[in-house]
């Protein structure tokens, strides 16, 4: 068989931590709602997959005063390991604790991130991520931008910038890996 140089990542559940960025009620509202539903629906899938496999789940949020605290059906499903990182930074690589935060799992070097907003947070976390040494995943139906020009523009920039731009189902199916673990049922029916 022969390989290709460039081959194209997996999510592996043992590397992976799942990264919700600044998912918040404020910040929620001004985000077109047919999107922000099918965004919402998604964060929460790969929550309870990350829940189910025992992959650490990581929350930040900015400016809490101003934009609220995450969205009720994303923090009631999270694991109350830590509270999530405030920031007041775009990326939350800045952000005080952040590092310490994702580090508690030195292993796990790949990184699913999802929230809001696309173009903003997450873009600068992003870009931090990766000069940190992480591999960074994207599911485009797991972030939102107020404008779709702006979310289309960053997935375009994210791509070029060897970031893995997937979908949420995709990351759920790569972290089970086999129809025959004892938890694919379980993530199967998320995506049902």
């Amino acid at each position: 068989m022969t390989t290709h140089p460039a081959h194209m990542p997996l999510c592996q559940r043992a590397s992976s931590q799942l990264l919700i960025i600044d998912a918040q009620e404020r910040l929620a509202a001004a985000m077109p709602l047919d999107e922000l539903e099918l965004v919402v629906e998604n964060i929460n899938r790969l929550v309870s997959a990350a829940k189910i496999l025992d992959i650490p789940v990581i929350a930040t949020q900015h400016n809490s005063k101003g934009l609220g605290p995450i969205i009720d059906t994303i923090s009631s499903n999270m694991p109350k390991v830590h509270e999530p990182t405030e920031k007041t930074a775009f990326s939350c690589c800045t952000a005080p604790g952040f590092e310490r935060n994702i580090s508690l799992h030195p292993d796990r070097r790949q990184l699913v991130v999802v929230g809001m907003e696309a173009h903003i947070c997450i873009s600068q976390t992003v870009s931090g991520l990766q000069r940190w040494g992480y591999q960074v995943f994207v599911p485009s139906d797991g972030i939102i931008s107020r404008k779709p020009a702006c979310k289309q523009n960053v997935l375009d920039r994210m791509r070029h910038g060897g970031v893995q731009v997937v979908c949420t189902e995709s990351v759920g199916f790569e972290w089970i890996g086999d129809s025959t673990d004892a938890q694919f049922r379980d993530v199967w029916s998320l995506f049902k």
